[in-house]
This record gives structure tokens, sequence and C-alpha cells, in this order.
């Protein structure tokens, strides 16, 4: 390993230069900082700059570099130096866009610059350039369960871009749900008739495609591994069995028809004339086999009037049944009011509906259907009443105002989509309780055989920025299995799913993290002979990386971490660290400023910003020139969760007035990108008041705030807001033992 040598570049551009002493900097660098090399430079980011540091790397030897400059989410392809290890001071954003013009900022403007740079040179020397893990795997096939719609889709996409595939369907056919239905709703212009499904053709690209191999009546007996070395065994129908090995999974398992026998009220259950979508998909398609029209189940008989109920079962309130939409059905009723309009238009055909939703064709679709004599009646359904072969339809007009009936030879109910998740789902909660949902991929994971799921069972994911995203690395969901959605929809999802888990064979055959880190070569690492076996890391881990051996210490798995340092924060002795990020490395920048004493009325507010929302959202406070407070220093954490809570006792003894942590928003609709780690955060700084008592310091000194990336002007808001109430509160009693 080569010496270290630490080389820090002030930069003077974007009116660095103009309102700051840049000077004053490098000195600060070069005395405090106690830096080897110090430069300064016009326009660093400039081809001439760039050169400069990379003739010092080569030259100097320089392996450790700290840049002054803008911010590191800023110039990143003109400040790359893979090969030696980098920091960067935020002067443009975090300080002098931040601030207001004019010489009565300039002092305390200065000090702030002279700070990030203290800052930047004390991280900088706990750092070390991640070596990434020697334990690389290289399996880059990809598994896909189930061999619906999105399974085919996925496994096709992944194939024609290179890879090999395979395939587990539990039924002895492919197709799924597609190969049920006799048309599809069109997907493209001019969106006015029912189209052929395509699954037959779907299927023969499949089946015939060198790099696919398919399993028929199989199901996973057992997950293990990681990504790139996952381990599957597969159990076939007849008994065989076969292990292989994947480098990423695909979940396209699908979803099951809400149970129309739970909707007695709506006759389902009580009347053969009372079909769900499903089962009208059935009549229809065995009806064209015949050459036939759609007859009636209970007898045969003709149908002249048909009712389409929508919303049955679903958007509940009560909590009896369903409450979200599946966003499908209101189009698939009108498709199938075409049925009946194609074959005979003098059939009464009749939709009731709360909200019409035709998504993805605007309403076009909607206009074909009432083109045909398709009549759409907004109401709210109470009853159906089964009468001989007959049924009468009870509701509220919602746009007369008043209740109303009709009689139908046939009613649909458009009931809703319930995921194939897996054993994971709260059956204490779910309407689907006694269909005792089996494993879909029975892994070995210590948090539990099947994907986390959300509270009716989808499988969890960030919904705003990785929608195929699991808490299981390499583990995707496509489809239904994930949210509610129509074939068109399921086919997009498919191929967003199979294009991320090509990502994460690739990044696991280099030793790389997954998204949202993707790229990072740093690990977790843990200095055992310190560890307390109080599990808390292998408990708080939100991607089930971490196990433990026989004698219960954590056993870090790198291809399944996602490097967000929620195990780092979690470790209350501070054995886990990264080789660019650890306790140290924030520690020492914490430690860092020039800390005024109590007299001063300068108060000193440590911000710990998430790197994914609030980051950002400060470096575009700045952009737009929303002035908060100078007496602010801004920390990035790679997520909340990493936050330890030795920062704030040792920033508090250190003299700081107060510690702002800003994070994502946590609870059910949470946008942490790392699912757990700003909740964790809130209950761990929920337990920091009785810390603060002790050391006789006021509750408020110490605070949480939920930052999406788009509060620029919040933020710039909850800062000044909280300085003001420091200022209000006084400064630390602690200044004077720091």
């Amino acid at each position: 390993m080569s010496e270290m040598k630490t080389a820090a570049y002030i930069c003077q551009g974007c009116g660095i230069g103009e309102r700051l002493s840049a000077k004053q900097m490098a000195v600060v660098a070069q005395k405090e900082g106690k830096m080897q090399l110090v430069r300064e430079h016009a326009f660093l980011c400039s081809a001439e700059g760039v050169q400069m540091i990379r003739d010092d790397i080569e030259k100097e030897a320089v392996t450790h570099i700290m840049i002054a400059a803008c911010s590191r989410r800023a110039k990143t392809e003109a400040f790359n130096f893979p090969d030696v290890t980098m920091t960067r001071a935020n002067i443009r954003e975090g300080v002098i866009w931040s601030q207001p013009e004019g010489d009565a900022a300039q002092e305390i403007m200065q000090e702030m610059a002279d700070d990030y740079v203290r800052m930047g040179c004390a991280e900088i020397k706990k750092m070390k350039l991640p070596q990434g893990t020697p334990d690389k795997a290289q399996n880059k096939r990809i598994l896909v369960v189930g061999g619906g719609i999105s399974g085919l889709t996925a496994a096709l996409e992944s194939a024609e871009a290179g890879y090999e595939v395979l395939i587990v369907e539990k039924q002895k056919a492919l197709g799924g749900w597609a190969a049920r239905l006799w048309k599809r709703v069109p997907a493209k212009s001019p969106y006015t008739d029912p189209i052929d499904t395509g699954i037959v053709d779907l299927i023969a690209s499949v089946t015939q495609h060198p790099r696919i191999k398919v399993y028929l009546n199989a199901t996973i007996a057992q997950t293990s591994g990681a990504p790139g070395r996952f381990l599957v065994h597969i159990a076939t129908e007849n008994g065989a069995a076969a292990t292989e090995e994947v480098g990423a999974i695909v979940q396209a398992s699908g979803f099951t028809n809400y149970d129309i026998n739970k909707l007695p009220e709506l006759g389902g259950g009580k009347s053969q004339n009372v079909v769900d979508q499903a089962g009208l998909e059935q009549l229809a398609i065995e009806a064209a086999r015949q050459g036939q029209p759609v007859r009636r189940p209970s007898d045969g008989g003709e149908v002249s009037s048909v009712a389409f109920i929508q919303c049955a079962g679903q958007r509940d309130e009560s909590g009896k049944h369903l409450p979200y939409c599946s966003g499908h059905c209101c189009n698939t009723s009108i498709k199938q009011a075409m049925y009946f309009k194609d074959s005979n238009p003098g059939i009464d055909t009749v939709v009731i509906y709360t909200d019409l939703r035709t998504p993805g064709m605007g309403e076009d679709f909607y206009r074909s259907g009432q083109n045909r004599g398709v009549t759409f009646t907004k109401g709210m359904v109470s009853e159906v009443a089964a009468h001989g072969n007959s049924c009468t339809v009870k509701f509220k007009d919602i746009i007369l105002n008043e209740d109303s009936s009709i009689e139908a030879d046939l009613v649909v109910l458009a009931t809703g989509q319930v995921p194939n998740s897996g054993v994971n789902i709260d059956l204490a909660e779910d309407a689907q309780a006694e269909a005792k949902p089996v494993s879909i991929l029975n892994l070995t994971y210590r948090q539990g055989k099947d994907l986390p799921q959300l509270k009716h069972g989808l499988t969890d994911s960030h919904f705003i920025c990785f929608p195929y995203e699991t808490r299981r690395t390499g583990i995707y969901a496509a489809g239904p299995v994930r949210r509610p959605m129509d074939i068109a929809q399921a086919t997009e999802d498919a191929t967003g799913a199979a294009l991320k888990a090509i990502q994460a064979v690739e990044n696991a055959s280099l030793g790389r993290a997954a998204h949202p880190r993707s790229g990072d070569l740093s690990f977790p690492i843990v200095r055992l002979e310190g560890c307390t076996q109080c599990k808390r890391c292998t408990v708080e881990c939100p991607f089930g990386a971490i196990d433990e051996d026989e004698k219960r210490y954590p056993v870090f798995n790198e291809s399944r971490c996602r490097r967000c340092g929620t195990c780092m924060g979690a470790c209350p002795v501070r054995v886990i660290s990264f080789e660019n990020y650890s306790p140290d490395s924030i520690g020492n920048q914490i430690k860092a400023v020039d800390m005024p004493d109590e007299f001063s009325e300068k108060p000193r507010i440590l911000v710990l910003a998430c790197e994914n929302d609030a980051y950002p959202a400060l470096d575009m406070a700045g952009m737009q020139r929303k002035v908060y407070s100078a007496f602010v220093r801004v920390i990035p954490v790679r997520c909340l969760g990493s936050v330890n809570t030795v920062w704030i006792t040792d920033a508090l003894n250190g003299g700081w007035d107060g510690v702002m942590m800003m994070g994502c928003k946590h609870g059910d609709d949470y946008q942490c990108h790392f699912i757990k780690g700003s909740e964790l955060a809130n209950y761990r700084m929920g337990k920091i008041d009785d810390t603060l008592k002790q050391l006789g310091l006021e509750t408020e000194r110490v605070t949480t705030c939920a930052v999406a990336i788009t509060d620029s002007a919040r933020v710039a808001q909850l800062i000044n807001d909280y300085a003001a109430k420091i200022q209000e509160i006084g400064m630390s009693p602690m200044k004077g033992f720091a």
C-alpha cells in the first residue's frame, strides 16, 4: 500500500474568488488541515484545472484529494479520479449561493467556507480508496418466477439482451391470465376495438429462444445465496428436482382475482348469472369456440341485458374488502361490453361506476364504447337480487340523486387483483386470509421466506425512485405482484425489472453495489474483537445482508449490501465502517470546525443531511438563491439510518448549539431510498432526550425533519426557523468545556 499523500484544491470560479478569500481557505487547508499540497485555481473544473490535478496524482504521488469548489453532486465527470480517494467541500451551493450579497455577510460567510475546508481536510484523512470485495460473483443467468405476460416479457427482454434465462411456472402451460382472455384492451392507437392478446406469439418466441429454459409444473423449493450466486432448488410436480445457479431473480408471480363469494350482497356465490370479469372471459372463449353468442350460465338462455358493476370489493373504506383500485377494471368492463355489442347491438349493456378510469388511452376507448351504444351510469350499487334466471340490480343514481334499479340477465362484477406474493402477507388483516398463500421464493433469509410486503400484500418497493426494487438485493418484482395493473403496464413493468436484473448481475460481477449507490465499491468492515454480539446490525439491516455465525458474530454478505450504513448507525460500539465512510470520517468533521465561544453570539448548528433527498434539496436551495443561516454546517450522510448517536453526543459535548437531521419521509408511504433508514433514525433519536437531560441541555437542541428532494424553499425555511429557535434558547453551555 502506498503512503498517504494529501492535496487540497481551492477553486475561485463561479464567483467563489469574488466573494471569498481563496487564499485564506488555502492557508486553512495548509496550516490547520495539515494538507501536504495546496493549490488554488481560477476554474478548477476547466481542462487546465483537471489536468493540474491529474499531474499531481501522477507526478507528486497524491493519493487523497480534497476539492473545495461546487457541490459533490456537480461536475462529477470533470472531477472523476478513480485511482485516488476524494472528498469535496461545498463552497459554491453551500456558501456563496446560500448567503446574501454585500459586505455585511463577508466575515461570517468566510468563516463558513473556512469551516467546510477544515471539515473536508479532516474527512479525507479518515478515508481510503475502496478496493471492492474480492469475493466477486460471476453468474449472469436470470431467473424469472412466473410465466404470465410479465414473466414472459421479462424473460424475452433479458434473452434478447444476451443473457441466459430460466422460467419457473407452476402451471402446466405458459401464459398466465392473458391465456384465459378472449381479447385484450388495445394498447395503441386508434384505441377503438378489443384486440388479440398476442399471448400465443409471445409464448412461441419464448419457448423457441435458444437462451431461455422453461420449467413447467414447477415451484421454487428454496432460494439461497446473493446477487451473482443465487442457488435455487426447483421442485416439479412429478417429484423430480433440479438445482440451478442464477445471478438475479425477477418475481412475476401475478395475481389472483378477489373472491366473488365474499360479495353476497352483490350476488356473488348466490347466482350462476353473477360472474366476475375472469368468468365472463371464460364464457366468451367458450362461445367463440362454438360459434355462438355468450349464453346465460344458469340455463343457457339468450342474454338480452348485461350489467357491469365497477369497484366490486375494491376501493373499500370499511376495511372489509380491498382498499385499492386495481387499475384495469374499467377498461376491461368497456371491452367486455363491446363483446356483446359486437355480437348483437340490441343487447342492453350498462356499466355502473363511481369513477371511470381509463389509463393509457385518454377517453378514446370509452368513446368507442359509447358509440357502440354502451350505457354508462354513475351510481353506487347496494344489492343484486337473483330471481329465476334474472337479476335485479339496485343502486343509487349519483347524477339524479335517487334510488334506481335495472333488470339484467347477466351481472359482471369488476373484482380486484390480489397479489400472489407469498407467505409474508399479513393474513390477519388481509381479505384473502383463508386462501393460505404458500411461499413463492422460499428464501433462506433470516427475515422471512418471501419478499417483504406492504400492508395489503403487494411487494415492498420505493414507489418513486425504484419501482421494481425490493428489499432483497438482486430480486425484482414485476407486474401485478408489485401493484395492480393492466397488460400494457405489466409489459412495460417487466421490461424495467429485466433491465434492473441485468444491472444487478453486472454490478455483482464487478463487486459493486446495486442501486441506489450503484457502482460503489465499498462494503461494511467489522472489527470482531470489539463486537458485543448485540445483534442490532443483523436485526436493523433493511436488506437481509447480515447473518450470524455459530458464535453469534455478524457475517456480512457484500453482494446483498446496499451500502446504506444502517448497520454502522446501529452499532453501539462503532466497530462497523466502510473504507470511504465511517464513524471517524464523520466524527472528525464534527470536531474540525472552529467553535466560537459562548459570548460570540455565533451559534453552530450541525445539519446531517441525507444524500438522496435533503442534500440535493439544499443544493437546489442554493441554486435558487434561497438564503439560509450561515451558522449551519452541513454534512451529507448516506442515509439517516447510518447516523450513529455518538455523533450527536460528540457534537453536543463539543459545543455545537443544535443538531438537525434531515432525511426522507418514513411511514407507509415512505420515500427513504433505503426503505427503513429514516424510520430507524427517527426511532433512535426518540431516545436521545435522556442523553440531553443528562448533559443539562434542552431537548430542542436536537431535531429531525422529513425533507423531500423538491423541498428547496422549505428546507431553507426549516434551517432559518431552527436557527431562530437556537438563538431563543441561547448558546450551549458546553462551549466552555469543548
